[in-house]
C-alpha cells in the first residue's frame, strides 16, 4: 500500500471545512430559490442570506457592505477591478491612465495589466528588493500626477512576503492614485482593514481560506466607479451579471467566520511548525530561504536547494509530499517571483514551497523533513541516478 501523501500545498488551495459544507447543504436543495426574484418568501430568504454574507464579509476586511461584489474568485475580482477602473476612467475622459505594480504580482494581476498596456494604458512594473519587499522610495517615484492605479498584493502566493500596505496606501492617497490589493492569500490569515490601510479595491477567494471553490469577492470603496466586465442581468449593482450562487456565498461567509475565529491561534501554531520545518532542513546545507525571513505569512516556507536538479527533486518528492515548485499557476515555467528575487532558472526550479494548514501537525512536519532529507541526500550523492524510491 502506498504511503499516505502529506499535504503541504495550502497556498494552492485548502480543503473545504466540514462545517462550511454543512452550512451550504440546505441552499443546494431545500432553499434553492433565486435571490433575484424576491416575489415570494423562499426568494426573499435567499436574498437575505446573500445580504447577510455581504455585510459579514465587509466587516471582516474593514470595508462597506455596499462595496462588496461577489465574483467567481480573486482572478475575476482582479480583472473587474483593474479593467473596470481603467475603462471607467477612460469613459470619464480622465487624464490619469498610468498603472503601477510589482514584478512579483500574481498572474491574475499581471496579465490584465499587460492587456491594458497593449491598449494604451502606460504600465510600470517595479522590481522588488532581494527579500521580496517593495522599495518604497522606488514606488513613490513611480506614482506621478498621471498615475491612475497602483496594484500590490498583500501576501505573496509563492514566498509569503507581506508588503507594507499602510505605507503603500499612504503614498497612493498623497498622490491621488487608487490602491488595488490582491488579498487572496491574506484574508482569513492575517488582520486586514482596508479603510485604515487606504485600500480602494480588495480581492479574495473562498478556496484559499477553507471555503468552496468558485466564489470570491471584490470589495471596493463606496463611490468608486467601475465599468462592468460582464453584462446580462444587472446583479451585484450592475457590475457582475448572473444569478448569485447562494450556496457558495453562504459557504464563503461560513469559512470566513471560522477563519477569523481561529486566525491568531492558527498563526501561532503554524508559525512554530514552519520554524520546526526550517530548522529540520537547514542542516542539509545549501538551503536558501526565499523571501523576507520574518515579514511573511506564518504558514509559508519557500526555499531553494543547491546541488540538485529541480525536476528530479520534485519527482522524488511527489509520492510523499504535496508541495509546489513556485506558483501553482505557473504551468511548469520558471517562477517569475523567484526570478524577481534574483534566483537563477536552476535555483527557481529547485525551489520548494511549503504551505501549512489547519490539518498540519508535528508528524506531518517530521515526514516532510525526512522526505526532503532523503531526496536531497540521494540526489547530491548520485545526480545522474534514479534518485530515492518514492
Amino acid at each position: 500500500m502506498a504511503a499516505m501523501l502529506t499535504y503541504l500545498d495550502h497556498h494552492a488551495t485548502t480543503p473545504c471545512d466540514p462545517a462550511v459544507v454543512a452550512a451550504m447543504a440546505p441552499w443546494w436543495s431545500e432553499q434553492f430559490a433565486n435571490p433575484s426574484g424576491r416575489l415570494y418568501r423562499p426568494a426573499l430568504e435567499a436574498a437575505a442570506a446573500v445580504e447577510l454574507a455581504r455585510r459579514k464579509l465587509a466587516a471582516a476586511v474593514g470595508g462597506q457592505a455596499e462595496g462588496v461584489i461577489f465574483t467567481s474568485g480573486a482572478t475575476e475580482a482582479a480583472n473587474l477591478a483593474l479593467k473596470g477602473v481603467a475603462e471607467a476612467a477612460a469613459d470619464r475622459g480622465e487624464r490619469r491612465r498610468g498603472l503601477v505594480c510589482l514584478a512579483t504580482e500574481h498572474r491574475a494581476v499581471l496579465d490584465p495589466l499587460a492587456w491594458l498596456a497593449r491598449r494604451g494604458w502606460p504600465l510600470t512594473v517595479l522590481p522588488v528588493q532581494p527579500d521580496g519587499l517593495v522599495d518604497l522610495d522606488q514606488l513613490a517615484a513611480a506614482i506621478g500626477p498621471t498615475t491612475l492605479l497602483v496594484s500590490v498584493m498583500a501576501a505573496n502566493n509563492e514566498i509569503g512576503v507581506l508588503q507594507p500596505l499602510a505605507a503603500i496606501g499612504a503614498l497612493c492617497r498623497q498622490r491621488g492614485a487608487l490602491f488595488h490589493c490582491d488579498a487572496a492569500q491574506a484574508v482569513g490569515h492575517i488582520p486586514l482593514a482596508m479603510e485604515q490601510l487606504g485600500i480602494d479595491l480588495l480581492g479574495l477567494s473562498g478556496h484559499k481560506l477553507y471555503g468552496p471553490k468558485g466564489i470570491g469577492a471584490l470589495v471596493r470603496r463606496p463611490g468608486l466607479h467601475l465599468a462592468p466586465q460582464q453584462h446580462g442581468g444587472g446583479q451585484e449593482g450592475g457590475l457582475r451579471a448572473g444569478t448569485a450562487p447562494v450556496p457558495l456565498i453562504v459557504g464563503l461567509q461560513a469559512a470566513l467566520g471560522l477563519a477569523l475565529a481561529d486566525r491568531e491561534a492558527r498563526a501561532e501554531r503554524l508559525g512554530a511548525l514552519r520554524d520546526q520545518l526550517w530548522q529540520g532542513l537547514e542542516p542539509l546545507g545549501g538551503i536558501r530561504l526565499n523571501g523576507h525571513p520574518s515579514q511573511r505569512l506564518p504558514h509559508n516556507l519557500n526555499l531553494s536547494v543547491e546541488g540538485v536538479d529541480g525536476s528530479r527533486l520534485h519527482q522524488a518528492l511527489r509520492r510523499q509530499l504535496a508541495v509546489s515548485s513556485g506558483s501553482a499557476c505557473s504551468q511548469g515555467s520558471p517562477s517569475h517571483v523567484l526570478a524577481a528575487l534574483g534566483r537563477s532558472r536552476r535555483e527557481a526550479a529547485s525551489s520548494i514551497r511549503f504551505g501549512l494548514g489547519r490539518c498540519t501537525n508535528a508528524a506531518a512536519i517530521e515526514a516532510a523533513i525526512a522526505a526532503v532529507t532523503t531526496a536531497v541526500t540521494g540526489l547530491r550523492r548520485d545526480p545522474a541516478g534514479p534518485g530515492p524510491a518514492a
